[in-house]
């Protein structure tokens, strides 16, 4: 297992995060809103908004999973955050980062994953909109697409609540 590298401006990234009073919130009607039509779009029976912390990825929303987080160096995410496009594992099995992953080898098994990373205004990536599902799949560049208007209808809906909360 490979465990996500760490951003170069990470201690940056997270002040910003934790200036967003986002962590440990009650859940957001618009964001579960987004999140339930990912996990329909997409027929996955996983959708999460995952804000990845210094120690753990923490679901702002999720869809199809009981879990709040999960430590953040056997996360999906945490890899996905570190580029600018979506990141996509099509058969985790068959990739030797994630195939002895415990997300992958126990009970969540996650045998495909699909994380557009949540980049603000600031820059900083603070996390992901992800699918996952129990079954490899194809994932198109179209559906990379559209995972990505997705994400970006999050972020907005992220900073105009952040706003009103520094008025």
């Amino acid at each position: 297992m490979q465990k996500p590298p760490t951003p170069n401006n990470e201690l940056s990234r997270l002040k910003y995060l934790n200036s967003l009073q986002l962590l440990d919130t009650e859940g957001d009607i618009d964001l579960d809103r987004i999140t339930q039509f990912a996990a329909k779009l997409f027929c996955v029976p996983v959708a999460l908004i995952s804000i990845v912390d210094e120690e753990r990825q923490w679901f702002k929303s999720k869809v199809g999973l009981e879990a709040t987080q999960t430590p953040r160096d056997i996360s999906f995410c945490g890899h996905a955050i570190l580029g600018d496009s979506t990141f996509v594992v099509e058969n985790t099995l068959l990739d030797e980062r994630f195939s002895d992953n415990p997300l992958v080898t126990g009970e969540v098994s996650i045998r495909f994953y699909a994380g557009v990373p949540l980049k603000m205004l600031s820059g900083f990536k603070i996390g992901t909109l992800c699918i996952i599902d129990n079954q490899p799949r194809e994932f198109r560049k179209q559906d990379a697409e559209i995972l990505e208007k997705l994400a970006s209808k999050i972020v907005k809906t992220l900073e105009e609540k952040h706003v009103r909360t520094l008025k």
